[in-house]
């Protein structure tokens, strides 16, 4: 991959950045910026990694972060709202991540609920957002893993059969200049978190490829199948059941016919 350190992405920045801090090599971005929030890091801080030893995704899933092949970044938020406010910035930050990609390569990305990326079919960027109590205020990291220069050869694993990148989608770009273009999507999440999040519930909804396709219900008996039929106002799943009974989905994996595999 090309060369990036925090002074290229500073260079693509237009918004002032108050803490960008840059790492060769590190275990986990979120990690690190969960670290730093109790040491009073400031709100809006940033740290980026060329590659991760120890990358997270949900459920307690590892992040497969290759040297020089991906762009992972964290930002630390403290935006003053209670605990239950920030749940929405689980969606929100699919939104941003996708509106940040595009803009920077023009791919048009689609989100799997709840917030993975994905690109014909194929899953490109992985989000893990975490709240931390300090004191009575909530914080909030946001971890944005993104594949953009691997080859099919960097995917290991169940992953190589799941994973795309930008480059191999032929969508190539710097990660500079995706990193500046994440960093200010992520900040107008911030502005957008206390207000009318209507935009990014639309975006969210028009992305969505969950949407209007039968889906397995991964954490019931016998993984019930469902049909997936819209996103409410706390981006939760609507799935209408086969009884007919309809129920939003607040957590859990979704397996969605037509994607990463599933066919039957």
């Amino acid at each position: 991959g090309e060369y990036m350190t925090g002074n290229t992405i500073r260079e693509y920045l237009t918004v002032e950045c108050p803490s960008l801090e840059y790492f060769d090599i590190i275990g986990s971005t979120n990690t690190h910026l969960k670290k730093r929030a109790l040491e009073s890091a400031p709100h809006k801080a940033v740290a980026v990694a060329d590659a991760q030893t120890a990358g997270r995704g949900r459920m307690g899933r590892t992040f497969q972060s290759p040297k020089g092949k991906g762009l992972y970044l964290s930002v630390l938020l403290r935006p003053g709202l209670p605990a239950e406010m920030l749940m929405r910035a689980t969606g929100m930050a699919a939104v941003a991540a996708a509106k940040a990609i595009e803009t920077v390569s023009g791919a048009k990305v689609g989100i799997k609920w709840t917030n993975d990326l994905v690109l014909n079919g194929r899953k490109l960027c992985g989000i893990l957002a975490e709240t931390v109590m300090l004191g009575g205020d909530a914080a909030l990291i946001i971890g944005v893993g993104i594949n953009v220069h691997h080859e099919k050869s960097d995917f290991e694993g169940d992953v190589a059969e799941i994973a795309t990148s930008l480059a191999a989608e032929g969508c190539p770009v710097e990660r500079s200049r995706l990193a500046a273009a994440l960093i200010e999507e992520l900040y107008r999440l911030d502005d957008a978190l206390g207000g009318t999040i209507e935009d990014y519930l639309e975006d969210y909804r028009s992305r969505c490829v969950t949407i209007g396709k039968e889906v397995r219900l991964l954490w019931t008996e016998g993984q019930e199948r469902a049909f997936a039929e819209d996103i409410d106002e706390a981006f939760g799943l609507i799935v209408r059941h086969r009884n007919g009974e309809t129920s939003a989905v607040k957590t859990g994996e979704v397996s969605v016919r037509g994607l990463y595999g599933y066919i039957e």
